[in-house]
């Protein structure tokens, strides 16, 4: 009897640590974003590379930048499922770093930092990654102030999967 006890909770055991708890449909949202890419601007210009990898069983979005200038970056991208948002957290070899929030809707993620304030103007980040047709992904940084009107664009980028 004690051998069939021990089967059981060993089985339970096993299924309760098996489970995957980062597989739900919002946790997959961002997954377009997942491979190896290269990244050019507007004008078809190379700009840089970037790996987009899972990690901790899917929980995490991690990503390896390289600019074509010698700069590099890397970021956290996880689901937080206690608040229904996706957060971001961005760390360059410059020294800067920039935290994001914010959802997916139809093909896009849409993350935007909490308002800072620059020569007394509030200021705010909003990255956006929308998923393209042909398989490629438009990232676009724009810089807009606390009524949401754009002061600057950052970056516009298209990232290509690497063949």
């Amino acid at each position: 009897m004690r051998f069939f006890v021990s089967i059981s909770f060993l089985l339970m055991g096993y299924s309760l640590y098996s489970q995957c708890n980062c597989c739900s449909e919002r946790h997959n949202e961002f997954d377009f974003w997942l491979g190896e890419w290269e990244v050019f601007d507007t004008t078809g210009t190379k700009v840089g590379d970037n790996s987009i990898i899972e990690l901790e069983g899917g929980c995490i979005l991690s990503e390896h930048w390289r600019s074509v200038k010698g700069g590099s970056g890397r970021s956290y991208n996880f689901y937080n499922s206690s608040d229904s948002t996706w957060n971001q957290t961005w760390v360059d070899s410059q020294g800067g770093s920039l935290i994001l929030k914010g959802h997916c809707e139809e093909n896009k993620m849409i993350l935007s930092s909490v308002p800072f304030d620059r020569n007394g103007v509030q200021l705010h980040h909003r990255i956006t990654w929308t998923q393209q047709k042909d398989g490629s992904v438009q990232q676009r940084w724009d810089v807009l102030d606390a009524s949401d009107v754009l002061k600057n664009t950052l970056f516009l980028g298209i990232y290509k999967k690497k063949k």
